[in-house]
């Protein structure tokens, strides 16, 4: 009966509740509205807003009183924290649940990854609802660490909350049986950045419902129009709010939701998550109480979240109490009634977790210079980075222009696969820098203007793999990643500093300002984001999906 009738006899008075939140500003998201009123909690779920008094009162008067947020697509890998971490630094800001896609670890361990991040997920205050990935591999143009098919997919759906964002649009439009296999369950997500027209009918015929890759307003309305849900999204590097607000309109707005995609920890212990997206959504012009909307209701309808994202009978107790709309101050974050945080502070520490089928991902031979010698004709077809986005641009250019090296190098089965490119906009000197994050197969990605010093970074990753700065023969800076070459064991403090350490010695070879030196470089090998990427197998056209 799950405690109904304690439930009841506590809104009816007849029943202590756990304790009573008294006299705060209450959120209504159902209407829109503002009242003052009590909450009484018993058992982590709310039963009953009104006028209540007892034995566990907490004064809250003049304060508001709001659901606890979500965010409505994450890779929890993206932070570079564990998920126990990843909840400390979160929490504080005011979000009770995720929606987290693990494709970035299965990209990398397959189900061993998955099996860690349902593990590591499963004993922390923070709700993480697992969805399953649909692209692992994202493509057929790159070599991931693993691979998980259409009848693997079938057979682990019911274990997920749902199936995680579909890359792969090409694949759905020509019907590719495979990609079409993946596809199975009420709540799929979608990725389909710029599609438009019969394409974008075909990709939501196929029951895809979500994007979170919009970057114009125009492409927002097309497909809140074909019936989508659009998660505005505010990462690290792709900051689309302010690119999308306009579309969010009396009648758009029960469409949206807030997401933060890939958000590393140390943004997010400064300048927050969801609750960031709030600031940013209504300072751009939204109002207040439809920002926390798109953040806490919307997000749970969309994702078929059943009695959470709202302050009322029977919905679980995820509350987040702050001085001011503004949300500049959390003073107190409560999950399942359950105080969990306290003036930005986590008050939960988590017991770590067995990381053994998940450590020493990178397989490769010692690197040296004659690896990334090459001949290049007088003009060559070069990737050009775009400042704070994603998305790339195609150019021809000659090769006495200032430009900087890449090279994408399989790490996984030791297949010996490589592919180089180069890049403008980048502009790194004296130096190079290598990663074991590449979305989203996360091989080895270099860049530098010295074979000598990329050789060096590429060493200096070993078996552990994480993210090296060298100069003029040095390793100026070293951060390891030791959880499948994407996540540290270390606590958001320590990784923190760490990747501050990185953008020390990267600010030292001259790197454009406007380019994000890891980001960046994070994201080119990734061949379904337009125009041109960098694989393990080469470079790559993706408006056309075909290699150069």
């Amino acid at each position: 009966m799950k405690n109904i009738k304690q439930y009841i006899d506590t809104a009816m008075r007849r029943e202590n509740g756990d304790f009573i939140l008294k006299g705060g500003n209450i959120i209504d998201v159902f209407t829109g509205g503002i009242y003052k009123a009590d909450i009484v909690v018993n058992n982590g779920i709310i039963c009953g807003v009104g006028n209540y008094s007892g034995v566990n009162e907490i004064d809250v008067s003049g304060k508001y009183v709001m659901p606890g947020f979500v965010d409505a697509h994450v890779h929890i890998e993206s932070s570079m924290t564990s998920p126990a971490e990843y909840a400390k630094a979160v929490m504080p800001h005011g979000v009770t649940t995720v929606i987290a896609d693990p494709h970035e670890i299965a990209n990398v361990c397959g189900k061993d990854g998955l099996d860690y991040m349902r593990q590591a997920s499963s004993d922390i205050p923070l709700d993480v609802k697992i969805m399953l990935p649909s692209c692992v591999p994202a493509t057929p143009f790159e070599h991931s660490g693993a691979a998980i098919t259409a009848d693997e997919t079938q057979n682990m759906a019911s274990d997920f909350h749902g199936i995680a964002e579909m890359m792969n649009y090409p694949g759905i439009i020509s019907c590719e049986p495979e990609t079409l296999g993946k596809l199975c369950g009420d709540i799929i997500d979608g990725h389909a950045p710029l599609l438009s027209g019969h394409e974008l009918d075909a990709y939501v015929s196929a029951g895809i419902k979500t994007d979170h890759e919009c970057s114009l307003e125009n492409e927002m309305t097309e497909k809140i129009r074909k019936g989508m849900y659009i998660l505005l999204r505010e990462g690290t590097l792709s900051l689309d709010i302010a690119k999308l607000i306009k579309g969010v309109t009396a009648h758009t707005l029960r469409r949206c939701a807030f997401c933060s995609d890939d958000r590393f920890v140390g943004d997010i212990i400064n300048n927050g998550s969801i609750d960031h997206c709030i600031r940013k959504a209504v300072s751009l012009g939204l109002d207040a109480i439809d920002a926390i909307i798109m953040a806490t209701l919307n997000a749970c309808e969309i994702y078929g979240i059943k009695n959470r994202g709202a302050i009322a009978p029977s919905y679980a107790a995820d509350i987040v109490i702050a001085d001011d709309l503004s949300l500049t101050s959390i003073l107190y974050v409560y999950k399942d009634g359950i105080l969990v945080c306290r003036n930005g502070k986590a008050l939960f520490d988590c017991e770590l977790v067995n990381t053994t089928n998940v450590t020493n991902t990178v397989h490769l031979p010692q690197i040296d210079t004659d690896f990334f010698k090459e001949t290049l004709p007088d003009v060559i077809t070069a990737i050009e980075l775009i400042p704070r986005s994603i998305i790339t641009k195609k150019v021809t250019v000659k090769k006495y222009a200032r430009l900087s090296k890449v090279c994408v190098i399989e790490r996984h089965n030791q297949l010996g696969t490589k592919g180089l490119a180069y890049v403008t906009n980048y502009n790194i000197t004296d130096g190079a820098i290598a990663s074991s994050i590449g979305h989203d197969s996360h091989n080895i990605i270099v860049i530098g203007d010295n074979d000598s010093d990329m050789a060096l970074a590429v060493n200096t990753l070993g078996k552990t793999g994480g993210i090296a700065v060298c100069s003029n023969g040095n390793v100026l800076s070293f951060m390891p990643l030791v959880i499948a070459g994407l996540m540290s064991s270390k606590s958001a403090e320590e990784v923190t500093k760490e990747h501050n350490s990185l953008y020390e010695a990267a600010a030292k070879l001259n790197i454009n300002n406007e380019i994000d030196p890891f980001l960046s470089l994070a994201f080119l090998p990734l061949p379904v984001i337009p125009e041109i990427r960098i694989t393990d197998s080469g470079l790559f056209d993706v408006t056309k999906f075909e290699f150069i």
